[in-house]
């Protein structure tokens, strides 16, 4: 795609580009692109429209943004447990009916237990009165 972009700039801005550095290259595909193909666009258009010579570079850092690399980001999993957890808690874990977990989670009562089971859920246990 950085190709097909550099060639359109090229024959739009009148540029002849030869070569793009290593180092603009690893950036490019490093960057997480939390945008679409349209930032990635945008920015080689930039850089074309300031390169000054025939070798294509970055006119701009590509900083990778930090919730990127945080510790406290939560993979899909982890999430979804969370969530399932907090739902059967409000129900007091019924998981039936129009009021139960299941209803409010969008999901059929079996596979809010196969989720539950995949996920290691289990109702905990309650003390009996002395």
């Amino acid at each position: 795609m950085v190709q097909a972009f550099i060639e359109r700039y090229s024959r739009k801005l009148g540029k002849h580009i030869t070569s793009i550095q290593k180092e603009t290259l690893k950036a490019l595909q490093d960057y997480p692109w939390p945008g679409n193909v349209r930032e990635l666009e945008s920015i080689i258009e930039r850089a074309m429209i300031l390169c000054p010579g025939p070798v294509f570079q970055l006119t701009d850092r590509l900083d990778i943004p930090s919730h990127h690399l945080s510790s406290t980001v939560r993979t899909l999993e982890e999430t979804e447990r969370n969530q399932i957890l907090k739902i059967l808690s409000e129900t007091r874990w019924h998981i039936e009916g129009k009021d139960g977990a299941a209803a409010i989670l969008g999901l059929n009562p079996s596979t809010l237990r196969a989720r539950m089971h995949k996920l290691g859920i289990a109702r905990p246990e309650t003390k009996e009165p002395d």
